[in-house]
């Protein structure tokens, strides 16, 4: 049977940014019974649900994921407490060894590529798009450009993710004025990003530690393992 091990309360509630509109977005990792792997039909590594919005990957995928820098995946083992809805024993275990999912290389690509493509958004409407009743979408997508700029840089210079954010109402802010048709704010806050991951020391390794994380997926796949009785 199927058993979550880490659940919890991500996205918009997570960094203190939500709004009265805002949907909870919820992600958590999930353990397969260990012989529905072994045959030629395995379950789905990510399931994704709506009402509640809801993803869940299965523990393998949420591993490759982190190990690559995933922002997004990366949250949930960084989360105030107050924010898990489910932790198993298993979940403390995988919270305990979150540092060893880090590397400065791909936390730098990952944090700096999420933002770009925030950008991308953005520039992709055109200034003139702003004002055309699309401000909405456009502040959303500056907030989460600064975001990932501020929390990656974090990230890169302290080796720790603080997922709730200071000072929420600054990033509403500067998301309404890039949504007002100041694009260049965006611009220079990704800019500034780029120059200051080249100049940071940071204390990440050159790669993650992957050591613990494959003892911690083999731990949860021996003890998800009840045998088939033979044909």
């Amino acid at each position: 049977m199927t058993e979550i091990l880490l659940a919890g309360v991500v996205g918009s509630t997570a960094y203190g940014l939500a709004t009265a509109g805002s949907d909870i977005d919820r992600l958590g990792v999930f353990a397969a019974p260990t012989d529905t792997l072994l045959g030629l039909r395995t379950p789905r590594e990510s399931v994704v649900t709506t009402a509640p919005d809801r993803t869940l990957h299965e523990a393998r995928k949420w591993c490759a994921l982190a190990l690559g820098g995933n922002p997004t995946v990366m949250e949930l083992v960084w989360l105030p407490d107050d924010l898990y809805e489910t932790r198993t024993a298993f979940g403390d275990e995988l919270i305990g060894i979150r540092a060893a999912f880090l590397s400065a290389k791909r936390v730098r690509h990952a944090y700096l590529g999420y933002a770009d493509r925030q950008f991308r958004k953005l520039e992709n409407r055109g200034e003139g798009a702003f004002a055309a009743g699309d401000r909405r979408r456009t502040a959303k997508h500056a907030r989460h450009l600064a975001r990932l700029v501020h929390q990656g840089r974090e990230l890169y210079a302290t080796g720790r993710l603080r997922v709730r954010l200071d000072d929420p109402d600054w990033y509403h802010r500067f998301g309404d004025r890039v949504a007002a048709g100041d694009l260049e704010a965006a611009r220079r806050l990704l800019a500034g990003a780029e120059a200051d991951f080249e100049r940071i020391r940071t204390p990440l390794p050159d790669r993650p530690d992957e050591a613990p994380v494959e003892a911690w997926l083999r731990a949860v796949r021996a003890a998800h393992y009840a045998p088939r009785p033979a044909l």
